[in-house]
Formats: C-alpha cells, sequence, structure tokens
C-alpha cells in the first residue's frame, strides 16, 4: 500500500515547507507545478500557445517564458479567465498523466509509503482524485501576503493568484487534516510527524 497525500492552502501559505516536511519523514514528493513546467515543454504544447498568445510569451532560448504568460493568463476578468481556463484546458491532461505515471513508478518500486502531492489547483484540475488524504496548510492572509512580497509578487499579483486558486474555506472544509503553518518551520513539522505516524499505522495495518 502506498498512500498519496495531497497538500493545498493559499497562496504562499507553505505548501512546499509542508512537502519538504513529509519528504524528511519519508515521504517521495511529486510537484505538479515542476510537472506543469515540463508540459510547457512540449512542442505541441508550445505550438497551441504560439498559435494562441504569439511570440510574445517566448523568451530568448525559444521556450515559453512563464512571467509573460501567467500576465496574460491572470489578467482582470473577462480575458484573464478566459485565457487561464484555455491554458488549463491545454496542460491539465498532461499534467495528470505525467503525476499518474510518476505514481505507477514509485507503487513499482515497492518501497515507497507514501507519496506527497504538492498542488496549488489540486481540487480544481481534480487531482484529488489521486490522493487518500488531503493536508490544509493554514496561515494568515496578511502572513501570506508578506511572504509573497519577499518573492517579488505585487499585492495585484498576489490578489490575481488568489482568486484563480479557487475558494480557500471550500478547500479547508475538503481536506482531512490541517497544519497550521504560522508559526515556525519546527511548529509546523511536529504537526505532520503526529500526521506522519497515524498514516503509517494505516500502512503497517494494509501490509499485514
Amino acid at each position: 500500500m502506498m498512500i498519496v497525500i495531497g497538500v493545498v492552502g493559499g497562496v504562499a501559505s507553505g505548501k512546499s515547507l509542508v512537502s519538504d516536511h513529509l519528504r524528511r519523514l519519508g515521504a517521495a514528493r511529486l510537484d505538479a507545478d515542476r510537472a506543469g513546467h515540463e508540459v510547457l515543454r512540449e512542442l505541441e504544447v508550445m505550438a497551441a500557445a504560439r498559435k494562441r498568445w504569439g511570440d510574445g510569451i517566448f523568451g530568448p532560448d525559444g521556450q515559453i517564458d512563464r512571467r509573460q504568460l501567467a500576465q496574460i493568463v491572470f489578467a482582470p476578468a473577462p480575458r484573464g479567465p478566459d485565457e487561464l481556463a484555455c491554458l488549463e484546458r491545454l496542460t491539465h491532461p498532461r499534467i495528470t498523466a505525467r503525476l499518474r505515471g510518476q505514481m505507477e513508478e514509485l507503487q513499482r518500486q515497492g518501497d515507497c509509503p507514501a507519496v506527497v502531492l504538492d498542488a496549488a489547483l489540486l481540487f480544481e484540475a481534480g487531482w484529488d482524485a489521486l490522493c487518500d488524504t488531503i493536508v490544509y496548510v493554514d496561515a494568515p492572509r496578511e502572513l501570506r501576503l508578506a511572504r509573497a512580497r519577499q518573492r517579488g509578487w505585487s499585492d495585484a499579483e498576489f490578489a490575481a493568484r488568489e482568486t484563480a486558486q479557487g475558494q480557500l474555506e471550500d478547500k479547508r472544509k475538503r481536506a482531512h487534516v490541517i497544519v497550521d503553518n504560522s508559526l515556525s518551520p519546527e511548529h509546523t513539522y511536529q504537526q505532520l510527524r503526529q500526521i506522519w505516524r497515524s498514516l503509517m499505522s494505516r500502512v503497517a495495518a494494509a501490509r499485514q
């Protein structure tokens, strides 16, 4: 048995930190954002993107410039949401295929007790169907905005991403476990250690 743990939360809530902690505890990590980056390098995707959005979204290296593309798909309504939906129709099936393939490979190896799936759009893309349990990473909006600013995001970029990622309260209600990431990384880690013990008990029981 291999448990798949989905990690969700608001922008800059600390999903990557939680995923890294779970990896320290013994889980393999799958990053949907990274899979998305890889999908954007596929020739068919690049051709479709060029047809839809033109040469301006490509950088000097011939690859899609994600910052330029983000300015289009996270633009205010009505254009932004329409373009984001187009991008998701183009990329999400390919990302899903990559994630499934990675999970199947880990399952075949037989020595991985858990996989953590870090995906900002877990529910929106339907990737929650791949998961056995969902962890919601909680942090106040003011703290998340401060973290986003440290990454170089403007307040407008933060708001646009937040809107695109859906209602947080709905995600919170649909999660199985809530982790408070408003204090220190060690505080977060201690919560995850308890969660990990519970999950590994399930794995051990299933293997008996």
